[in-house]
């Protein structure tokens, strides 16, 4: 009898534990835990390139600089802001156009309105949509007004640029950070900022 009693709570403790490791410990199926964090922290998988923490304080950075220069604070009406793609001449294959995209939704989400940016990277669908509707294959907006696409006032744009060294103590990472706030009427730099970081580290991280 007591026998089986113990046999019963065993069991039962045994189960209990197995369900709460297969339920909380936030393993995959390959047995690896999985941390979920902030994007603006710095992980314990890191290396010395451009990583999520760089990115968001880059991009807010930046989005706080535009709206202070005097081109948007002082602007009469919406400016219209086309982005133009980063080049990125560091050893690191990132997405690079992720920078201009944190910096748009940052503008967007907190500039109150203060600018409009045109959508030129989808300029192949709007197209479509202007020439079904001027054809009279699709309605809506205003009764028989023209589409007309906007032009940009401003063209923003950005470049990436590092210094990398390598030796048997383990590499180092300058990143420069530059984005610009061109004319294009003149191709003047209406704006210019830019932000630094240097990392070093025993290893190395592949960066895809």
């Amino acid at each position: 009898m007591i026998r089986n009693i113990l046999f019963t709570i065993t069991g039962a403790v045994l189960l209990a534990a197995f369900g709460a490791g297969c339920g909380t410990t936030g393993m995959n199926p390959h047995g690896v835990n999985v941390t979920e964090m902030r994007p603006d922290e710095r992980g314990f998988v890191a290396g010395t390139g451009i990583e999520s923490q760089d990115l968001v304080a880059v991009a807010d950075k930046m989005a706080r600089s535009i709206l202070a220069t005097t081109q948007i604070a002082n602007a009469q009406g919406k400016p219209n802001i086309v982005l133009e793609p980063v080049v990125n001449e560091t050893r690191f294959p990132i997405n690079k156009e992720i920078f201009l995209t944190r910096i748009r939704v940052a503008l967007n989400t907190k500039a109150g309105g203060k600018v409009t940016f045109l959508a030129r990277d989808r300029m192949d669908a709007l197209e479509k949509e202007r020439d079904l509707k001027q054809t009279g294959k699709v309605t809506g907006g205003v009764a028989n007004a023209p589409v007309e696409f906007k032009g940009a006032d401003f063209i923003l744009t950005g470049k990436l640029q590092s210094i990398s060294t390598r030796s048997n103590n383990g590499s180092s990472d300058y990143v420069l950070y530059t984005f610009q706030l061109l004319d294009p009427r003149t191709s003047a730099i209406l704006w210019e900022d830019f932000a630094e970081i240097k990392k070093q580290g025993q290893s190395d991280a592949v960066y895809r």
